[in-house]
């Protein structure tokens, strides 16, 4: 509820970054006070002094130096709470041999290119929990790509600002946000121990691929998870459930594949053109069944018996871990030598349609690139579902709803998708040379505009 109180205008740090401070505005009565905040004793930011109330923002921007100065002087403990209730987690201290860790892992600990993705998850580590016991060592070897994915749903669900709940072991997490509860069980989708040959080439090929073997894909771990039964826990009661999927089933195919899992889900073929370009998506014709090979899976997973149980489905378009160098490089975290562009396609209002695309390329440290987290997230609804889910929560993703032969969806106007990153590392630069460019300034001063775009939404 702090959303509805209070609104963020700006957000300080000494240069050292070991003290923030963030002005905040009282909705009820327009004074303004600075909250400064500093590492517990596990490394999480948090408040450890409010200031008085200022009638004005240049006030309280008055008071921040001071602020900043004193509290950055301070003892470490004088930051500790007292009600820390465990020991920093530690991502990246290797616990396996070199032969043993996962080769994503190990790109990402070592490759300078990968730095800013490094930073900005070492960042979430502080806030992150972990109830199997079993997070870190997963995440270095076996499961990396997956545990990459519940850290991506993490940082979705706290720039939405929801509370995260891990009390109980599965689903995986709890989220309570201002329009209600859900609970979100996280999957993947892996490539087959045979080895994945990859997307074909051919247009043909291709699309016996998307319209057969990923749907294949799709369907093992979804019905996997779908008997779990997780509505017969008590815990459960009357919250909506959803399953959290992501495919890595092969290089690129995030970025290609959500029309083959909206298929498998609706038991509907979509006009390809359409549904790549954020047009109006057109169904074609039913779909019985995707076979591939020898395997057959009837199509339509919420249609299946039991599914009724399942409120969403949800997915991105948009590979993790370029995710989150873009947004470690924007956050200031990484190599200085690093020079990334993104380029790709952005919703526009502003097309007859309502929500056409519109091309970009630019830097990704530029003022006129933006992106946040839930950009790419896919909502799928089940039109059967017992306790449906409210279009509103993550409502700043992308949602799509079909039954009775009829689509509709929301986009979200300026929303990137389909994002290509390219990047260099700029040799003829030091290592450790100053962050310099105007458009890293934020780790100084961040003027926050949670509510800058998107007021409403065209779909």
């Amino acid at each position: 509820m702090t959303r509805t109180l209070g609104m963020e205008l700006a957000w300080y740090s000494e240069p050292d970054e070991r003290v923030l401070c963030a002005i905040v505005r009282d909705e009820s009565d327009g004074d303004h006070t600075c909250i400064v905040l500093a590492r517990d004793k596990i490394g999480r930011f948090r408040a450890v002094h409010l200031s008085e109330w200022f009638p004005t923002m240049a006030q309280a921007v008055a008071a921040v130096p001071q602020l900043l100065t004193e509290w950055a002087t301070r003892d470490d403990q004088d930051y500790e709470q007292g009600d820390e209730p465990r020991d920093t987690m530690d991502f990246f201290t290797p616990r396996h041999s070199r032969e043993r860790l996962n080769h994503g892992f190990v790109q990402l600990i070592e490759s300078e290119e990968m730095s800013p993705a490094w930073g900005i998850i070492e960042s979430l580590m502080f806030y992150f929990s972990d109830p199997d016991g079993n997070f870190v060592e997963q995440f270095q070897s076996t499961a990396f790509y997956a545990r990459i994915w519940e850290l991506y749903l993490f940082a979705v669900l706290a720039e939405d600002r929801c509370t995260i709940d891990r009390t109980y072991p599965a689903p995986d997490y709890l989220l309570k946000g201002m329009f209600g509860d859900a609970f979100i069980e996280a999957v993947t989708v892996n490539p087959s121990e045979a080895g994945e040959v990859g997307y074909p080439h051919g247009t043909a090929a291709l699309a016996n691929y998307l319209d057969s073997y990923v749907p294949v894909k799709f369907a093992g771990p979804l019905v996997r998870k779908l008997q779990r039964r997780y509505w017969e826990e008590p815990h459960i009661g009357d919250r909506p459930i959803i399953l959290a999927i992501a495919d890595y089933h092969c290089a690129d195919s995030m970025r290609r594949s959500q029309r083959s899992l909206c298929s498998y889900l609706y038991g509907q073929s979509f006009d390809a053109t359409a549904f790549d370009s954020r047009l109006l998506l057109r169904p074609e014709y039913e779909v019985k069944e995707h076979r591939w090979g020898s395997k057959r899976v009837p199509s339509g997973f919420f249609a299946l018996p039991g599914a009724e149980n399942i409120s969403a489905v949800i997915s991105t378009g948009e590979e993790t871990m370029m995710k989150f160098n873009r947004m470690g490089l924007r956050a200031g975290f990484g190599s200085s030598r690093i020079e990334m562009r993104a380029s790709g396609l952005r919703c526009s209002g502003g097309h007859p349609s309502g929500f056409a695309p519109e091309a970009f390329d630019t830097d990704v440290l530029s003022p006129d690139y933006e992106e946040l987290w839930i950009d790419g997230l896919q909502i799928y609804h089940n039109p059967r579902a017992i306790r449906p889910l409210d279009i509103q929560m993550l409502g700043d993703a992308t949602h799509h709803r079909f039954g009775n032969g009829k689509y509709d969806g929301i986009y979200i106007d300026a929303s990137p998708f389909c994002i290509d990153t390219r990047l260099f590392v700029d040799t003829s630069k030091p290592q450790n040379a100053p962050v310099s460019s105007a458009a890293r300034t934020p780790r100084l001063k961040h003027e926050l505009l949670r509510n800058r775009r998107r007021p409403d939404r065209t779909g």
